[in-house]
């Protein structure tokens, strides 16, 4: 069936390829050179996948509005929500799309507006969700000349800004949606993975700030053989437990026997979250990204929101602040938002 076309709507289309998936087809209906966007929030390593595995969250996510402009370069004209710098060479957004513009025959430049709902250094992807929406908008209105893997590429930039290292496990599943594989960095190489259809994550956000940076300084440079094979083990059993919708798989996979152990004296009550979220009918439980936050994976909604209940109380116990976030698993990514 053929499409009218209309001034107001564009439509975007790309071939299908193993190594480098374009983004999926969307008639969209947005002013020519402006768009706004829901930028997902995510969970980053899930237990076992340190910066290779991660997910994209439904519930919880920033919002960007960028426009295309006849001057050259990035500008972040607003910036609500969070205290962050709006100098282009200092904010992740402006750094991932002047990489973009570096590689785009564009001969103009972006503005951005950025909306922050999810917190600095809360462990959900808050530069990843900036770093994607900037590359991810661009590419939309240049006409996605860009594949995902390349706007993974752009958007790493972002991260090398926020963390001193340009990790993907953030940036993937938000421009790719679902769970994602970094198989490898060099070269680059992203995987899709499957959800299962009944999977929730459950995020408790302890009211305090873990930096990244900090995060990654304290991890060992080296690990030993046993610990390694254990590691592999469980990687393999969690992306084989998401291909076949095996939950019980699942949850005996989400366990780290390397950075966990490390990162967990960082957040305060992590043991007894974890144990009371297993105690609730969670799957698994971990740190997600570098922290402060703790995830829990679960079957099912009613499930998930028990876990959460659970998550609180440990908090409400010991007095700290806390945020709480119940989601479906999100399989598209970033999303068109009307308006």
């Amino acid at each position: 069936m053929s499409l009218p076309l209309v001034s107001s709507q564009i439509l975007y289309a790309s071939a299908i390829s193993k190594s480098a998936p374009k983004p999926e087809i969307y008639l969209i209906k947005m002013k020519t050179n402006e768009i706004r966007i829901f930028c997902p929030a995510t969970i980053a390593n899930v237990s076992c996948g340190f910066d290779v595995l991660g997910l994209a969250l439904d519930s919880v996510g920033d919002e960007m509005v960028v426009r295309k402009i006849n001057e050259k370069g990035i500008k972040i004209t607003k910036l609500t929500g969070q205290d962050l710098p709006t100098e282009t060479l200092q904010n992740v957004a402006g750094v991932a799309g002047l990489a973009l513009l570096a590689e785009s025959d564009h001969v103009g430049g972006f503005e951005i507006e950025i909306y922050k709902k999810i917190k600095a250094g809360s462990g959900i992807g808050s530069s990843a969700a900036s770093s994607t929406g900037a590359v991810w908008a661009m590419n939309q209105l240049l006409g996605s000349p860009f594949s995902n893997l390349e706007l993974v590429k752009f958007a790493m930039e972002g991260e090398r800004l926020a963390s001193g290292v340009a990790h993907a496990d953030n940036v993937a599943p938000a421009l790719y949606g679902g769970f994602t594989l970094v198989r490898s960095y060099q070269p680059l190489d992203i995987v899709k993975i499957p959800t299962p259809p009944e999977l929730y994550a459950t995020v408790i956000h302890p009211q305090i700030e873990v930096r990244t940076s900090d995060s990654r300084r304290i991890l060992k440079t080296s690990i030993s053989l046993e610990d390694g094979i254990k590691q592999w083990g469980n990687v393999g059993g969690l992306i084989a437990g998401l291909f076949t919708n095996d939950y019980d798989l699942i949850g005996r996979s989400l366990v780290d026997h390397i950075i966990e152990p490390i990162r967990s004296i960082l957040i305060p009550g992590f043991d007894k979250v974890k144990e009371d979220a297993i105690g609730a009918g969670a799957l698994g439980c971990g740190i997600s990204g570098s922290g402060p936050s703790i995830f829990a994976l679960s079957k099912g909604k009613e499930n998930a929101l028990k876990v959460g209940e659970a998550m609180r109380n440990v908090y409400e116990k010991i007095g700290v602040d806390y945020d709480v976030h119940v989601s479906k698993i999100n399989t598209q990514g970033i999303k068109i938002l009307e308006g």
